[in-house]
C-alpha cells in the first residue's frame, strides 16, 4: 500500500463533489456499514451520505494538504490530511483536519470511516 493509492481516492472523492456526482462514487467506495462523521456533528450511514450527496450543491475547488499514511496492517490504513474546500470564490473555504480510514477488499481499496474535524478561524 502507498499513500499514493489511498490519496488518489481522496482526490477522486473531492472531484466527485465538485462534478455533483458524490451521491454514486461514494455509493461506490463505502462499506455497506461504513460512516461519515461531519463537522456538524451528523454520523451518516452510507445510505444516508449517498441521500445527503444527491441534495449537496457542489465544490468548486478544493485542496489536500499536510496528508500522511497510518497503516495499520496489510489491508487497512487511515489516510489524515487538512482539508479546505470552496463553493464560491468570495466565500471564505471550509476547512478541518479529515481522516478516512480505507480497508482492502477483493475489488479493492473501500472506505469504511470519514471523519472532520473543523480547524477553527
Amino acid at each position: 500500500m502507498s499513500i499514493d493509492e489511498l490519496l488518489e481516492l481522496e482526490h477522486k472523492g473531492w472531484q466527485s463533489l465538485c462534478s455533483s456526482s458524490g451521491a454514486d462514487f461514494y455509493g461506490q467506495l463505502m462499506t455497506e456499514n461504513g460512516v461519515m462523521i461531519l463537522s456538524h456533528g451528523f454520523v451518516l450511514t452510507r445510505e444516508q451520505v449517498i441521500e445527503s450527496l444527491n441534495e449537496a450543491p457542489p465544490w468548486s475547488k478544493y485542496e489536500i494538504t499536510e496528508e500522511r499514511l497510518v497503516s495499520l496492517d496489510e489491508s487497512s490504513a487511515v489516510l489524515v490530511y487538512k482539508g479546505t474546500a470552496w463553493r464560491d470564490e468570495a466565500a471564505p473555504g471550509f476547512r478541518a483536519l479529515m481522516s478516512s480510514v480505507y480497508v482492502r477488499r477483493q475489488n479493492g481499496w473501500r472506505l469504511a470511516s470519514y471523519q472532520q474535524t473543523p480547524i477553527p478561524e
